[in-house]
């Protein structure tokens, strides 16, 4: 039996006991070529070759098998040799489905092959879906080649387009590029908005009773009739939406509120009615990651990590799905328990069925609940730190799925009074009671505004009726300002892709955490902002590749996309004329080949200029990173500043200051301007090299290649140094660098700073300093000694003390800080190190994000031995069933 990772071998293989033998494909076996070098070389004269997709031939895909993946694939080789069947037991998605079928097509089984699928890894799972296996489903396959095939296209045409364009190094892709344009025009919104800025009245009335609540507040809803502008009844540009509204200002609320304080008031009307809340329906994959995201402060793809592990570890059913059904025995569980932890009464007479309102749900799983015919109360597993946390959540969720409505009731009080000048103001209060809990005592959803109340929360009213009179304890004037759109956060922009039908729900948070990857995203706080790079990128392809990142088009091809996968687009022949008019286009619509080729007027320049509103500053998009530009006077742009907080007064700001560049002096030896400066890579001092001579008359001036012009001496400065305050002797004792010490056995000893430190060198040995000023004073005798002693791995120096202490990591269950490195501050669990990235800040930074940076480059290094490919063609023969 071949399932994906070795935790769930090891999980399954303790359920079917001596007969089977389990063991893990860990992960994909195969794919299409990374990079050109793993071409064949047979095939590397074919023009489709750099894409790995044989776009003249019914865009049939290279298939490549890891070289990392070569010993596992030999191991299970040797174990089917042995075999008498073979169960393919990965997940049951597209995903899944896929590498079944590639592990079928490697492996070249001579024995009866079983697809076995299952949504959760206990006992009585395991050994049903053992003893009721199935074929292959090939409409599910092809669904998943086709994507692989279509995002590989998207990636490797469009991709080059931005490093001549933008930036080297930059991607695209058919979700992650919708996704980025997305953030981008939140952030337009942002920055075009005009607050507008208006004022109400508050008042405190009193009943006058002695039965509590004795007091309440309501807002000011209307005068003479005139409804009272709130921040609703503002567009986006600070103007009024209708003119049938009073705009208060100041000094007109501050005199209405005077004109109202002492009066009369009377309550004009009340007006109460039942209401019935519904529980949520249990977790999907999306609705899952948002409340992890409100409650838990976990980012999706943290998230799916987690739960990854308890599905492995037979806590949860599988984690990747659209349905929120529960099967017959799990809602008689959810509602075993509920009756057990709550009562009876909280459990209704019939069960809840839920039905997907997901367009085109597929993969027919269950919802994410607990796995089991028995549910285990969080504190019976075991679990602890973030993976009981991610438990108990999915269990509140599912046992409040089967439970009662909440019941209650809501009010509404007018009360009325007329001002000095006999105005007539009505204000306005409205309140809520719960009657019955129901479903709230086991779950209460969270809401991406904070501002929103929770349904479990209660604003209780007094008991009035219709002409109380009342009296004011206050009356105040209060002033407000409209708000520009909130940014999107993980779980906000997981709903909207979700909303608007682009992507699978399984891919929002690779697709998440490639775009803060790439440098297109940073985060403050929860929120997801972009930088300029993505401005420019996002430019590009709306004004060049506009049906590319158009929504409905991105969505309109999802669903082509799943007409494959039901096998409802005629089969291989669909598929083909599907990727035909996406790559080459159709009557008359050009298609993506077309339109990368066409690049020679896309201005450059023009796609990373943005002019900064009220002023004649431009943002640009370099190759170095984003700047402001003023008729040539230019200034980098912090990488901490989002794209809205750069007014016109900050961007004069950042170009008054001062550039950071002060004149040493000369240098008595080469007569060199010496000057010190602030580059990219942190303060440093150079020389100014005069420049060469003009040609003398009728001469031709001699043309130099750039790796022979002469290169000034550069010198970073030492931690100890500052701008401010380095010498012109400073400088040249660092320009002096790297320093000759002498010969040892016929080699020169040299004293040097490099990108770990300080240290000697002699041919290909080196031994680390223990400080920078050693560069100096380090000699010959000394290094003689250094170079005798072991080398030793790590700095010689003390480790420093951590700036914080984070907690335990989930993942290898080690203490968590954070440390400053040279390179600025990193998390370390003791054995991985991970940087902090752009957005990351060593105050807030919380223990969730420093798991997620470290898990993450545990799986970049575990990649970097992954390079090598043996390669193995597909043999279409077996595409046609199974």
């Amino acid at each position: 039996m071949i399932v994906e990772s070795p935790a769930k071998a090891k999980t399954i293989a303790g359920y079917l006991g001596r007969g089977y033998i389990v063991e893990s494909s860990i992960g994909h076996i195969r794919d299409l070529p990374g990079s050109a070098s793993e071409v064949p070389a047979k095939y590397k004269g074919e023009p489709w070759a750099k894409l790995g997709v044989n776009v003249e031939h019914d865009f049939e895909p290279l298939y490549v098998v890891n070289s990392d993946k070569r010993q596992q694939v030999a191991k299970l080789k040797k174990l089917l040799a042995e075999a008498d069947e073979l169960f393919l037991a990965t997940d049951e998605d597209r995903e899944g489905e896929a590498i079944a079928w590639h592990l079928q097509e490697v492996l070249n089984p001579k024995v009866p092959v079983h697809r076995m699928v299952f949504n959760e890894i206990t006992k009585d799972a395991i050994q049903r879906a053992a003893a009721n296996p199935r074929q292959l489903n090939m409409p599910l396959v092809n669904a998943q080649e086709t994507r692989r095939v279509l995002d590989r296209l998207y990636g490797y045409e469009v991709s080059p387009v931005l490093w001549k364009k933008v930036m080297p190094k930059l991607s695209a892709g058919r979700v992650q590029s919708v996704a980025t344009r997305l953030v981008v025009e939140r952030e337009r919104e942002r920055i075009a908005f005009v607050p507008a800025h208006y004022w109400d009245i508050l008042a405190e009335f009193d009943t006058g009773k002695e039965e509590e609540p004795k007091a309440f507040k309501a807002g000011l809803v209307s005068v003479d009739g005139k409804r009272v502008a709130q921040g609703r009844d503002f567009a986006s540009d600070g103007t009024l939406k209708t003119k049938d509204t009073l705009h208060l200002d100041e000094p007109s609320a501050r005199a209405l509120a005077d004109r109202l304080r002492g009066r009369p008031y009377e309550v004009k009307s009340v007006e109460s009615k039942p209401y019935t809340r519904k529980p949520y329906p249990p977790f999907r994959t999306t609705t899952l990651q948002q409340e992890a995201s409100r409650k838990l402060g976990y980012s999706a793809k943290y998230t799916m990590s987690v739960a990854q592990k308890l599905y492995e570890n037979g806590f949860i059913t599988y984690m990747r799905t659209d349905s929120i059904t529960l099967s017959e025995t799990a809602i008689t569980a959810a509602r075993r328990q509920a009756a057990t932890l709550f009562g009876g009464e909280y459990v209704p007479d019939k069960p809840r069925v839920y039905q997907s309102k997901v367009k085109n749900a597929q993969e027919a799983h269950e919802a994410i609940r607990p796995a089991g015919d028995s549910f285990r109360t969080p504190a019976e597993t075991g679990l602890s730190g973030d993976q009981f946390r991610l438990y108990e959540l999915i269990w509140k969720r599912t046992i409040a799925s089967q439970m009662k409505d909440a019941a209650g009731r809501s009010v509404s009080i007018r009360v009325t009074g007329t001002s000095t000048r006999n105005e007539l103001a009505e204000f306005g209060a409205t309140g809520k009671t719960i009657t019955f809990y129901g479903f709230l005592k086991a779950y209460v959803e969270s809401a991406d505004d904070p501002s929103t109340d929770r349904d479990d929360q209660e604003r209780r009213l007094p008991n009035l009726e219709q002409g109380d009179p009342l009296g004011a304890n206050a009356v105040d004037a209060e002033g407000h300002s409209t708000r520009p759109p909130a940014r999107y956060t993980e779980a906000s922009l997981v709903k909207e892709l979700e909303e608007r039908e682009i992507g699978r729900p399984s891919t929002y948070a690779s697709i998440i955490g490639t775009i803060l990857d790439r440098g297109y995203v940073f985060k403050k706080g929860t929120a997801l902002v972009p930088s300029f790079l993505a401005f420019a990128v996002v430019n590009l392809l709306e004004q060049h590749f506009g049906n590319l990142v158009d929504y409905d088009f991105t969505a309109h091809m999802e669903d082509g996309l799943d007409e494959i996968a039901r096998g409802e687009a005629g089969g291989e022949a669909g598929r083909v004329r599907w990727l035909t008019r996406f790559y080459f286009g159709d009557n008359g619509e050009e298609g993506l080949k077309e339109l990368t080729e066409d690049i020679g007027d896309i201005d450059a320049k023009g796609i990373s200029s943005f002019p900064v509103k009220g002023s004649d500053i431009v943002v640009r998009v370099g190759r170095y990173g984003s700047y402001l530009d003023r008729d040539g006077e230019r200034v980098n742009i912090p990488d901490d500043i989002a794209p809205d907080e750069l007014t016109a007064e900050k961007a004069e700001e950042l170009l008054a200051q001062p550039s950071g560049d002060r004149e040493l002096g000369v240098d008595p030896g080469t007569g060199h301007m010496i000057v010190a400066k602030s580059g990219r890579f942190g303060p440093y001092v150079t020389e100014i090299l005069p420049e060469a001579a003009p040609p003398a008359e009728g001469e031709k001036k001699k043309r130099t290649k750039k790796a022979d012009a002469p290169k000034p001496r550069t010198g970073s400065l030492f931690k100890s140094m500052s701008l401010d305050t380095i010498t012109l002797d400073d400088a040249l004792k660092l320009l002096s660098l790297p320093r000759t010490l002498g010969e040892l056995d016929g080699e020169p000893v040299t004293a040097q700073n490099g990108r770990f430190g300080p240290y000697i060198k002699k041919g290909t040995d080196s031994r680390s300093l223990g400080s920078e000023e050693e560069l100096f004073t380090v000699t010959l005798e000394q290094a003689k000694e250094l170079l005798a002693q072991p080398k030793q791995r790590g700095r010689r120096a003390a480790a420093a003390a951590p700036l914080r202490e984070l907690g335990k990591d989930p993942a290898s269950d080690k203490p968590v800080v954070v440390k400053e490195g040279r390179f600025g501050p990193y998390v370390t669990d003791g054995e991985t190190n991970a940087s902090l990235r752009k957005g990351d800040e060593v105050e807030s930074i919380t223990i969730q994000r420093a798991a997620e940076l470290l898990a993450e480059r545990r799986e970049k290094v575990a990649a970097d031995g992954g390079k090598k490919k043996t390669t193995t063609r597909r043999r279409t023969s077996a595409k046609s069933g199974s």
